[in-house]
């Protein structure tokens, strides 16, 4: 039976990934460099979306979705001081043990490291509080990065996830694969 590929831009890839983990709700925060995302989020109806009036809410509410839930947690948010508002939720998902996948938006990739407007590295910011980060710099990356993402968040002592992605991914466009993907079951020592 031949497998048929799909292309998508990496905005989509984001939302059909999400659906593949099985995730049914993200809480979010729109901002400029992730209205690409929130297009592709109108235009479905598999993941509700809840609309907070901050950064820090909405991974405040992805933890509290995850600790009643026993999923993981979902939340987007943009660039630069919306990505550095989430700092608080991380620590808090991250010492309590549950798991998220905070989705920021960042700057294009060929301006990184240059001080472009609302360029943070959120990336070193978090190390501290998160199990693992990832930064995202082109569309064919994105769908395999976000399912490790998922399975690192949810495997072992479970805990947040960051996968920063540069605003170029959202538009760019690349290959969409059916994964089914495998959570590893490691016992964790209470």
């Amino acid at each position: 039976m031949q497998t048929l590929t799909k292309t998508y831009t990496g905005a989509k890839i984001v939302i059909e990934t999400l659906k593949q983990l099985g995730v049914d709700t993200i809480f979010g925060y729109p901002g400029g460099i992730v209205l690409s995302v929130y297009d592709e989020l109108a235009q479905q109806s598999d993941i509700k979306h809840y609309l907070v009036r901050h950064e820090q809410s909405a991974v405040h509410c992805a933890e509290g979705y995850a600790r009643v839930s026993d999923k993981c947690g979902v939340s987007v948010v943009t660039s630069g001081p919306g990505a550095t508002n989430i700092v608080t939720g991380l620590a808090n998902a991250y010492l309590d043990g549950f798991p998220l996948v905070v989705i920021t938006g960042q700057v294009s990739a060929e301006l990184l490291h240059q001080d472009a407007f609302q360029e943070v590295d959120i990336i070193d910011i978090t190390k501290s509080c998160t199990k693992k980060n990832f930064q995202v710099k082109c569309a064919k990356d994105l769908q395999k990065t976000l399912i490790e993402a998922y399975e690192t968040a949810m495997s072992g002592k479970k805990g947040p996830v960051v996968v920063d992605i540069t605003k170029n991914v959202f538009s760019e466009k690349t290959e969409f694969h059916n994964i089914k993907p495998q959570i590893t079951k490691i016992p964790c020592p209470n």
